[in-house]
């Protein structure tokens, strides 16, 4: 039975060392980053070595592939994405096109990804950045609205899901108003609930029936003056579970990230009594991997049954003439 992580991998192919953990740890899932990707051929035979390592054909393998700033596959190989914020200025010029084009482009990223044997895709956001916030969102964002945010971010996951790819939403329950970038430092926002609630978390209410979710490590200081969304109890409960009502598989944010405190072992302890179903474990490094497996449970229970929720939701890619596709795409984003 496969336990409650998620893990990336060093390199370009797996090394003894690490098909021999991943053989005995048997994560839920892996992700891949740059240092993963090379060539076509290189990603497709590292996808199906994880997932021959760990014995599961269906095994998710997640990667960040946003466009613009956050893009793990590129050029020569495979195209450039715009970031979000192109479908925002197209979508407060015309509204369909805006619509149009975010569908479309999240349509064409997940041809390329299936092409690989990559399943998941960790998008789309529905992060609210406002006008003092760090840039670690900025130009990834979808619009300065919630309401905005959250239609096109229901474009792009129809994109996704019709390209056969999993869309995750992130990062629930906001990551937009965070005045540090949670990679280097623990973000505070001191905000009051009812504002909270009518902004950051409202972007998320419409996406809550999305089947996958990632966390944001944030301190809400309304709600949990002390802990952040990862691992409070509080916002998984009241918040991400209760207000927002997403009852996906919820995954941590990367747990190796300087807003959080502690050993591996206690930051993924923290976010699976919190209420996260998976830790998420990004950086490949062999003895934080070892922590991580050791504090994550079997998947069982609640958990398991939206994991397995998740996998189901997955469909095969419907009909697609890519080159026809590519080719509007182009003239949509001209000048933009």
């Amino acid at each position: 039975m496969a336990k409650a992580f998620i893990t990336g991998i060093a390199g370009l192919v797996l090394t003894a060392e690490e098909s021999a953990f991943l053989r005995a740890a048997e994560p839920w899932g892996f992700i891949l980053f740059k240092r993963n990707v090379d060539t076509p051929a290189q990603v497709r035979d590292l996808v199906t070595a994880l997932r021959e390592t760990v014995g599961r054909s269906d095994a998710p393998v997640l990667i960040d592939q946003e466009g613009g700033r956050v893009q793990r596959l590129g050029p020569p190989h495979w195209p450039k994405y715009p970031p979000g914020a192109a479908y925002a200025r197209l979508y407060e010029s015309d509204k369909a096109v805006g619509l149009k084009a975010a569908k479309l482009g999240a349509r064409l990223i997940a041809h390329d990804l299936v092409a690989l044997g990559i399943t998941v895709d960790c998008l789309p956001l529905a992060d609210v950045p406002v006008s003092d916030s760090d840039p670690i969102i900025g130009d990834r964002a979808y619009g300065m609205t919630p309401q905005q945010v959250a239609i096109l971010a229901q474009a792009v996951t129809d994109g996704l899901m019709e390209g056969g790819v999993l869309p995750v939403l992130k990062h629930i329950p906001g990551h937009g108003r965070a005045t540090a970038d949670s990679h280097l430092a623990l973000p505070v926002v001191d905000v009051d609930a009812r504002t909270l609630e009518s902004s950051d978390f409202a972007a998320f209410r419409p996406l809550a029936k999305l089947p996958l979710g990632m966390t944001a490590h944030v301190v809400f200081s309304a709600i949990d003056p002390v802990a952040p969304a990862t691992t409070s109890v509080k916002m998984v409960r009241e918040v991400i579970r209760g207000f927002i009502g997403f009852d996906g598989l919820l995954m941590s944010d990367d747990v190796s990230m300087n807003a959080l405190s502690g050993t591996l072992a206690d930051r993924s302890r923290a976010a699976i009594a919190a209420g996260c179903d998976v830790v998420l474990h990004c950086n490949g490094k062999l003895d934080e991997m070892r922590q991580v497996a050791g504090e994550s449970p079997l998947l069982e229970g609640a958990a398991k049954r939206r994991a397995d929720a998740a996998l189901g939701a997955r469909r095969a890619p419907a009909a697609f003439d890519v080159a026809a596709a590519r080719g509007e795409f182009a003239a949509i984003m001209t000048g933009v």
